[in-house]
């Protein structure tokens, strides 16, 4: 039934996904998806997080690299087929639906947690500044990434990620 619901949100976004069209394309009937999941909005959830595991926070001793980590599997990820088609449409649905934006502000928290961890612990070490919000950091990386993926469609590419994570750490230094 996941595996059902992930192939339609890669072949239809989010607004093609029904508890019918999951039903019929796993060949399940619709009771036994709501055994599983008591809304389309946990079935839509599950299938989105496993389409975007989430990565564990690296811990390389530098903030530095474990930013490049981060940023450069989320410029990998930005490319890839699966979020590309996918994470737009959540983001469209969530501003009308309610229960989505609820599925999107779990989804961004999962995301957004790997990154605030680096950064929290790096602040712990005295390695970032206690004065830098974790939330602006991660604005200032994932920013650029977003704008380049599906704004400007620039090459998002290792040479941008590593400029925009230095940059970043940059202005953490001359603050």
């Amino acid at each position: 039934m996941l595996a059902a619901t992930c192939q339609l949100l890669l072949e239809t976004g989010l607004g093609g996904v029904t508890v019918d069209a999951v039903s019929e394309r796993a060949g399940v009937a619709k009771a036994a998806i709501y055994r599983h999941w008591r809304t389309r909005s946990a079935l839509l959830l599950e299938a989105c997080l496993k389409l975007g595991s989430r990565r564990d926070a690296p811990d390389t001793g530098s903030l530095r690299v474990d930013l490049l980590v981060l940023a450069t599997d989320l410029a990998s990820r930005l490319q890839a087929a699966s979020w590309a088609a996918v994470l737009p449409s959540i983001i469209d649905a969530a501003e009308r639906d309610k229960k989505l934006a609820g599925m999107h502000a779990r989804m961004h928290a999962e995301f957004v947690g790997t990154f605030r961890s680096v950064i929290e612990r790096a602040q712990a070490q005295a390695e970032l500044s206690q004065d830098e919000d974790p939330t602006d950091v991660v604005a200032a990386i994932v920013g650029p990434l977003f704008y380049r993926r599906w704004f400007s469609r620039e090459v998002l590419d290792e040479r941008f990620v590593r400029n925009v994570v230095d940059n970043v750490l940059a202005s953490n230094r001359r603050r």
